[in-house]
């Protein structure tokens, strides 16, 4: 394998520093600042609505949903900067006690759900958004080969504080890997290779939309 072949394959594009939702619309000034303020909008509403989309896995106290995909793909279209403020902004909603979390009730909401189980995965879709955005940025979300792989490490930015966070809130003695990451590999690994064939291929219809 040559040293061009290690690369992105897209390092050479004149468009190399841009993530997808900056390829339209207004690029400077107020009109900017609308786009953005509509994208967070958007952002937090299908973050919402993903969440809504869940499946139990017992014994496991976390239910495997959309949520994932919805936080890595927004970090790799929006960028870390914008990315970031959009989850942020989720999270505040939530810290309202509004019910946007997948598992968020009337009873279970704010603070108080954002301490339980799902607590560290909260954490970690803040990290994986700003990680997929980095990437992103260096165009790893032009290639299939290139997302699968920033969607696997954004992955496990995410399992990281979940998994220490199950353990710490209720003890290391517990089945925390068979409750927290083994029901989800397979669900995790259909939205990876979904995710790594979807924004590549939004990438040329760029490219031929300005070509």
């Amino acid at each position: 394998m040559t040293q061009a072949t290690m690369k992105p394959a897209v390092m050479n594009s004149p468009m190399i520093n841009k993530v997808l939702t900056e390829t339209f619309g207004p690029t400077e000034g107020s009109a900017l600042r609308i786009k953005q303020a509509i994208l967070v909008v958007a952002g937090i509403a299908l973050l919402t609505l993903m969440a809504q989309i869940k499946i139990a896995v017992p014994p496991s106290p976390v239910a495997i949903n959309m949520g994932t995909f919805a936080v890595l793909s927004i970090g790799a279209a929006y960028g870390a900067r914008l990315g970031l403020t959009t989850i942020l902004g989720y999270m505040l909603i939530g810290v309202l006690g509004f019910d946007v979390f997948q598992s968020s009730t009337a009873e279970l909401s704010g603070i108080a759900y954002m301490t339980g189980s799902t607590g560290g995965y909260l954490v970690g879709y803040v990290l994986a958004t700003g990680v997929l955005g980095l990437l992103a940025r260096r165009g790893w979300d032009r290639s299939v080969l290139w997302m699968a792989l920033a969607m696997l490490i954004g992955n496990l930015v995410l399992y990281v504080p979940g998994l220490l966070w199950l353990g710490t809130l209720h003890g290391w003695d517990k089945p925390i890997l068979a409750w927290g990451l083994t029901p989800f590999v397979i669900g995790d690994a259909m939205k990876l290779a979904l995710a790594a064939l979807l924004l590549p291929a939004v990438w040329k219809l760029v490219g031929r939309a300005r070509g």
